[in-house]
């Protein structure tokens, strides 16, 4: 690896230590159907986020959920003695990407098959403090 490309690296790992994230993964939900849910919170105050969520009657809802409570218990362990309340927590980021996809066949009428694709995705949430330190 050159020396520009590891510094760049060295700098995007310093700055991920600082950020307070959690991840998904294979989640056996197509990324549409997750996606329609993540562009629902994006950019919310974690609380609403949380209400949203919770009241959501999307499937997809309650992972995420879980996700974002897991997510702010990560920030809460990287600063210690800050309350979310006054640190004005949001959703920075959250992004899906495409899981590997099963691959099914189904009967189909006169000997024929038809592929069936069960697809899943892995979701990225990271928050962070709306307030600069």
């Amino acid at each position: 690896m050159g020396a520009r490309k590891h510094k760049t690296a060295e700098a995007i790992k310093e700055a991920r230590k600082t950020v307070a994230m959690a991840r998904l993964n294979d989640v056996p939900t197509s990324p549409r159907k997750m996606r329609l849910v993540a562009d629902m919170i994006r950019g919310m105050r974690v609380e609403l986020a949380l209400h949203a969520l919770q009241y959501s009657s999307k499937e997809a809802s309650n992972r995420l959920y879980k996700l974002l409570r897991s997510a702010i218990a990560n920030w809460e362990a990287k600063n210690e003695g800050k309350r979310i309340e006054d640190s004005n927590l949001y959703v920075k980021e959250i992004y899906v990407d495409p899981g590997r996809m099963l691959k099914r066949v189904q009967p189909a009428p006169q000997g024929r098959a038809h592929r069936i694709r069960k697809r899943s995705n892995h979701v990225t949430l990271i928050v962070d403090s709306r307030i600069a330190e």
